[in-house]
């Protein structure tokens, strides 16, 4: 049958099951939200208040759901204001593709109206990116972008569509979805054979994971190879989740914010096992001096990641489930009784704690956030002490539970990343941990949660600074607080959350904190909980930056 481009592209969607797009419509785009307007009771479209709401929201999207993420901007600034969110998605792997318009295609290269060369600014920030400059060519290129954004090592994908392609018509026909396989024509016999020698003769192995085990879905398989041989665990930002945060073997998240646990089974194992991680400069620290005494062995489906930060004893490259799978087929239970006790020696000695000192602290907070929630609900982060307080003190006990900007640090990615998070697992208790320095910069998405109701909690740890700035500032700059005092804003996030139509409660008490937020679970829409904390409070443990792991600070 012939259809418009429009048309086509929401047919190709509705092909690879998309149910719900996020997006901001504009001249450019007027004719695929029109065939919106025809195939609304198909696919869902969530107005967000900006463009970067937009992005975050597929981003969250996908995290929770496992499922390309989706959203559309209009040319210009529409498409420009997409780009942080596709950068996010980019550092941490997030199958995401984004779909912009661009004027059309007689004016291209002319400075028009909001006019934007959109491939040439993502090129390096996307795994791959189209100009369709013909429209028996779109439907193809639809697929391959979904394609593209979910085989092997995930990541985003972007579409630009001039504005009569959209208009133009032509043939199209249904066609099934190219099946995505896992990467198994890279795992080489003699490189898995390496590797379960490494681990039978290992006495003090160690395991470091990454958000590649929670992608590949191999959390069962990491389980299984951690008890089989009773192998501590330590996981990067983006792996919280991929291990249970309960069990007995699990030390914490490692690195610049990581427990001293973790840092000194690192640092005293003799073999560290690297599944799905990139060993970031946030996790290594000084990379001479990381892991030092140990051999390496890393497990990755991207190849370009062996050897780029720490050099390997071995390495197995392709999908990870896979490659646990057949390791764990190799091997036999052991004990490491030693070993054993030795970390619970150290987990007895350097527990997380902090100073009880019957004032409101974030670190309760998260702490019984985690108790009522059981562990399991969704929960996006912003960036800075927020962020760490909940790697730190939430015990994820499932994997694609932690929505988080890992790789790119992004400040006003949490808010819009729940409501992503919420509409992909409605089923599912969604948080959103925010500082009030970060919640400033997305708080314009409250009107979308409220024009939807999506029911998302938004916890602000709120101590009227850039804390995280704030604390290398007291800590490396000799207490020099430049520009990092929230103070004179004088923000209420109370009477602003009411404002948008939400529900908000304040809290000074460690005592309000339970009851609070049991009426925020009982909520049936968005709520806004501002949280009054001390600004002195800081996040420790802490690497200082270019340290060793051996160098961290406690207390």
């Amino acid at each position: 049958m012939r259809l418009t481009g429009a048309d086509i592209l929401i047919e190709c969607l509705l092909e690879q099951g998309v149910d719900t797009v996020f997006g901001y419509p504009g001249g450019a785009v007027l004719n695929i939200y029109d065939s919106l307007y025809k195939y609304q009771d198909k696919i869902k479209h969530i107005l967000t208040a900006h463009e970067q709401g937009a992005s975050h929201a597929a981003d969250g999207y996908a995290r929770s759901t496992g499922k390309v993420g989706v959203c559309i901007a209009t040319s210009g600034p529409g498409a420009t204001n997409l780009v942080t969110g596709i950068a996010t998605a980019h550092m941490d792997s997030v199958p995401m593709v984004a779909i912009t318009g661009n004027v059309p295609l007689s004016l291209l290269g002319k400075d028009s109206f909001q006019e934007v060369d959109i491939t040439g600014i993502t090129m390096p920030i996307t795994k791959h990116n189209f100009i369709v400059k013909d429209v028996e060519d779109l439907g193809d290129i639809v697929r391959k972008a979904f394609y593209i954004a979910q085989e092997g090592r995930p990541g985003p994908v972007l579409i630009d569509i001039p504005k009569d392609i959209t208009i133009q018509m032509t043939e199209y026909s249904n066609q099934k979805p190219k099946e995505v396989k896992r990467n198994t024509q890279n795992i080489e016999q003699k490189d898995l054979e390496n590797a379960v020698n490494l681990l039978k003769n290992a006495k003090r192995p160690s395991l470091y994971v990454g958000g590649g085990v929670v992608t590949s879905g191999a959390s069962e398989e990491l389980v299984t190879l951690a008890e089989k041989l009773q192998i501590p665990v330590t996981s990067s930002l983006m792996g919280l989740g991929g291990f249970p945060g309960g069990h007995e073997l699990f030390t914490g998240m490692v690195g610049m914010h990581g427990t001293k646990v973790s840092s000194q089974i690192v640092t005293e194992c003799d073999l560290l096992i690297a599944v799905g991680a990139r060993f970031s400069d946030r996790v290594i620290g000084k990379a001479d001096q990381f892991a030092a005494d140990a051999q390496v062995l890393q497990i990755d489906i991207d190849a370009a990641e062996i050897n780029k930060n720490i050099l390997t004893t071995h390495h197995v490259v392709g999908d990870i489930k896979e490659v646990l799978v057949k390791i764990n087929d190799g091997l036999s239970p052991q004990k490491q009784t030693d070993w054993i006790n030795r970390l619970k020696e150290l987990k007895n000695t350097y527990a997380l704690k902090y100073c009880n000192d019957g004032s409101l602290k974030p670190q309760f907070i998260i702490e019984k956030i985690s108790e009522l929630t059981k562990g399991d609900a969704v929960i996006a982060t912003e960036v800075g002490q927020n962020q760490m307080w909940t790697a730190q003190y939430y015990k994820f006990q499932n994997p694609r539970t932690f929505l988080s900007s890992g790789g790119l640090g992004t400040m006003g990615y949490g808010l819009g990343a729940s409501l992503g998070a919420k509409m992909g697992m409605p089923e599912k208790t969604v948080f959103n941990i925010a500082g009030d320095g970060c919640f400033g910069m997305n708080c314009n998405e409250l009107a979308t949660a409220v024009t939807y109701n999506i029911p998302v909690i938004i916890v602000i740890l709120n101590n009227r600074v850039l804390g995280m700035v704030r604390q290398w500032q007291n800590m490396f700059f000799d207490e020099r607080y430049s520009e990092t005092n929230l103070e004179d804003r004088g923000t209420d996030f109370v009477k602003l959350a009411e404002a948008f139509g939400a529900t908000a409660y304040n809290v000074k008490e460690p005592e309000e904190v339970e009851q609070v937020l049991k009426n925020a679970l009982s909520v049936n829409g968005p709520v806004v909980i501002n949280c009054e904390i001390d600004r002195e409070e800081k996040v420790l443990p802490m690497v200082p930056p270019g340290a060793s792991l051996k160098e961290i600070i406690v207390e």
